[in-house]
């Protein structure tokens, strides 16, 4: 149902600074920490003494505790030590490849042999003064490759976001989809159209006129495993569009990381780089506020869909042109699955 050989987020650095956390990723229950030295660790969230989710424990001088007896698991999944028993003969526990980079906290849920950290995408925009961020996380009852259908076509935009991005040009312009080796890209771009209400906030944010009007992009970037980056913006008519001078536009991309749970529920990590005064911190957190009220929008139209979806389950989606940027996406992954399949019935026989 999704590829496991490959590094996905876990979490953010906050979310373990004061306890383990338990998180589910592509079916695994994985417990995340700060091992010694503060470096992250991630190891099944199960005890091997009597099966307690260790993520209800606590750490210790770098050891994780489980908050059941007390036992000491190391970054290895080797137990350490209990009070009072003899446990060092205790089967290991399986250790996951995990890395923390960029502001995130990454994961590798398939054969550790192949974990590559130079295969975590490069992120441009982390620590990078010309460049503002602000996102968020939220958990979602809904197929993983539901949100990549919804991110690679945004003619939804229209009407779930009828009140801040969404604007008729959007219907009324086609779209562009290209395959790119394991990238799916598909394009649009409107010229000589008047922003609708996000985007006259970023360019007042960016001190620019938002009565005239403009030319939008929209420019989404599909790779595996499930990452979509999102080219956005708007730049005053006529002063080159995508192209124009940064004095001329507001310019961002859409962050999204779309982490499997289950087969039907993903952790889906949010948010914008935006490239233009970035260190107004106010504008980060209006932007990532209104950012947060768009995508709770989608939340609800995806989990209904997922619901219909598993009570009609013999019923076929249809497929129109501007599904072409989620159809390819698809095709990607069921060819990296079956290439997962093949090596892992290969190395079996």
């Amino acid at each position: 149902m999704f590829p496991k050989n490959t590094w996905y987020v876990a979490c953010t650095p906050n979310e373990i600074d004061e306890k383990p956390l338990g998180r589910k990723i592509c079916g695994e229950s994985i417990v995340f920490y700060r091992g010694a030295e503060n470096r992250v660790a991630a190891v099944e969230d199960f005890c091997p003494h009597r099966g307690a989710p260790l993520s209800l424990g606590y750490v210790s001088e770098g050891k994780l505790v489980c908050g059941y007896h007390g036992l000491e698991m190391g970054c290895d999944g080797k137990t350490i030590s209990m009070p009072g028993q003899r446990v060092r003969g205790f089967p290991a526990i399986r250790s996951f490849p995990v890395v923390e980079r960029y502001g995130f906290i990454w994961v590798w849920p398939g054969d550790a042999a192949q974990a590559s950290p130079d295969k975590i995408p490069h992120l441009e925009w982390y620590d990078n003064p010309e460049w503002a961020y602000g996102g968020g996380l939220f958990h979602i009852n809904c197929d993983y490759r539901l949100m990549i259908d919804n991110l690679m076509d945004l003619t939804h935009e229209t009407y779930v976001h009828a009140t801040s991005i969404g604007q008729k040009e959007i219907d009324e312009t086609p779209s562009k989809t290209t395959v790119e080796g394991d990238m799916v890209v598909t394009s649009r771009f409107m010229e000589n159209i008047m922003p609708p209400p996000f985007w006259k906030l970023a360019l007042r944010g960016n001190n620019l006129a938002d009565d005239v009007p403009v030319d939008r992009w929209q420019i989404c970037r599909f790779t595996p495993p499930s990452n979509v980056m999102i080219e956005v913006g708007v730049a005053h008519a006529g002063k080159g569009g995508y192209d124009a001078p940064a004095e001329h536009k507001a310019y961002s991309v859409v962050v999204d990381f779309i982490t499997p749970e289950t087969e039907t529920s993903i952790h889906y990590f949010w948010g914008m780089a935006r490239k233009f005064n970035p260190k107004d911190k106010a504008l980060t957190a209006t932007i990532r506020e209104g950012q947060g009220k768009i995508f709770s929008e989608d939340l609800q139209m995806l989990e209904l869909q997922q619901k219909n979806l598993l009570t009609y389950p013999e019923r076929a989606l249809l497929m129109l042109n501007i599904d072409a940027g989620g159809v390819q996406s698809r095709k990607i992954l069921n060819r990296i699955m079956a290439e997962e399949q093949a090596a892992k019935a290969s190395a079996g026989a």
